[in-house]
């Protein structure tokens, strides 16, 4: 395997962009058995070669950073990766919307752990980059521009090398590709003989993405056409099925599942559910915006009414491939993995495999006891009933499908993030 992953980091750094200063060029390091036409630095045969690419999540929730160490130890060997620091922070920079300059110096104080993990010399080859997600998406277009601006500024004040559009807004497409990217890269699949590969299920605050390879022509065909897209990689193209749900993130989805997302009046409205705990009440922030929110203290609790609550948010919205009723291998990661942990399905250090119907069973007992669990979490019998519905009523899983909910693969966040600095290094020519 080992042998195998060097390949394919070969693969990819054969393909740097043209847009990098001389200093940068040094990546493109010259590869046995293929032309390299590049400037390389000559060094001694056995001096290893360590370089980094820095990539920002900006979420709706959070703003995470990953340092990616990539090192060639010799002439005669290809780069791997070494490992990943990382590290995030709440909330994220939506929440920044009406004060940007605040949302930057989030930015700012994340780069200094690069910095700390970087080594001076390697700063201006080491490239950084900001991709925001479903928050930045949901926000008018005038205050997302102004956090991007605000986060440019950051960068370009930075001693690091800064690609052109090093700040954008990731499409949500691009998202769930290249967490697809991510987990099959690490889990060995992309390079397996048998050309099996697993699909995979993030769920954010503000969208969730749900990615796969189709064994059957038919799921091809009878997908919206959008849902379709291709990538070149390792010379060659794959065709997945993917799709972005912006407002189907698990903090949207409470917004919608309380009939206050675009709501008005939020200075007097109070928005009640049968999903949370009865003698509930407080003020509850998302993207910046603080909303009332309670349970119905005179009225009917419990899984039923709030699975009836929730369905409405699903229902008709979510595509259902056909051939996720047969037997399909998912990684779910994100709000999938942590709602789980926080319900006690599986283990927070290791993660685990559960079945659909393991959700539904942890959801009724959650809602059925809400008391019990509200210390956890007072949005823990909705958040639980959201994912067994979307799962189950949205993409049309079999109660029996296994999903690994997992954080780390191989000491490596499942995230797009690793994805995206492949898709740096060597464009992947999504489309």
């Amino acid at each position: 395997m080992a042998l195998q992953m060097l390949l394919l980091w070969g693969a990819f750094l054969c393909g740097v962009s043209g847009d990098y200063p001389p200093e940068a060029l040094q990546y493109n390091l010259e590869f046995p058995g293929m032309d390299n036409n590049l400037p390389i630095v000559t060094r001694p045969a056995n001096a290893s070669r360590i370089f980094y690419g820095v990539m920002f999540d900006a979420g709706s929730t959070g703003t995470r950073i990953h340092v990616y160490t990539f090192i060639q130890k010799n002439r005669d060997e290809l780069p791997v990766l070494d490992n990943e620091m990382f590290q995030s922070v709440k909330p994220g920079l939506s929440a920044y919307a009406d004060a940007p300059e605040k949302g930057g110096e989030t930015v700012r104080q994340l780069l200094k752990l690069a910095k700390r993990t970087v080594p001076r010399l390697e700063w201006k080859r080491t490239p950084v980059i900001l991709k925001a997600t479903a928050g930045l998406r949901l926000l008018p277009e005038e205050k997302a521009q102004a956090l991007l601006e605000q986060v440019q500024q950051v960068f370009t004040e930075s001693p690091f090398f800064i690609p052109n559009d090093s700040v954008s807004i990731m499409d949500g497409t691009n998202e769930g590709i290249l967490a697809w990217v991510t987990v099959n890269f690490l889990t060995g699949h992309l390079y397996s003989d048998s050309k099996q590969t697993v699909g995979t299920l993030d769920l954010g605050g503000g969208s969730t993405q749900i990615t796969f390879l189709p064994k059957s022509e038919k799921t091809i065909e009878a997908a919206p056409a959008d849902y379709i897209a291709k990538f070149d990689m390792f010379n060659t193209t794959y065709q997945l099925y993917t799709h972005s749900y912006l407002g189907n993130g698990l903090k949207a989805a409470r917004l919608a599942t309380l009939g206050a997302l675009g709501a008005e009046g939020l200075q007097w409205r109070v928005f009640t559910s049968s999903c949370l705990p009865k003698k509930f009440s407080e003020n509850w922030t998302f993207g910046g915006i603080t909303y009332k929110v309670s349970g119905v203290e005179a009225g009917s609790s419990g899984y039923k009414h709030c699975y009836e609550e929730v369905l409405k948010v699903v229902k008709g919205i979510v595509h259902q491939p056909m051939e996720l009723r047969g037997n399909s291998v998912f990684y779910a990661f994100s709000y999938y993995f942590d709602r789980a942990v926080d319900a006690g399905l599986i283990d927070g250090s290791q993660g685990g495999a559960v079945e659909v119907r393991d959700f539904k069973k942890r959801a009724k007992e959650v809602c059925n006891k809400m008391s019990k669990y509200a210390a956890v979490s007072p949005f823990l019998c909705m958040d639980m009933t959201y994912i067994t519905c979307l799962l189950k009523e949205g993409f049309g899983f079999k109660e029996n499908t296994v999903l690994q909910l997992t954080k780390k693969v191989n000491n490596v966040e499942a995230s797009w993030a690793l994805g995206a600095t492949f898709d740096h290094f060597h464009k992947l020519n999504i489309h």
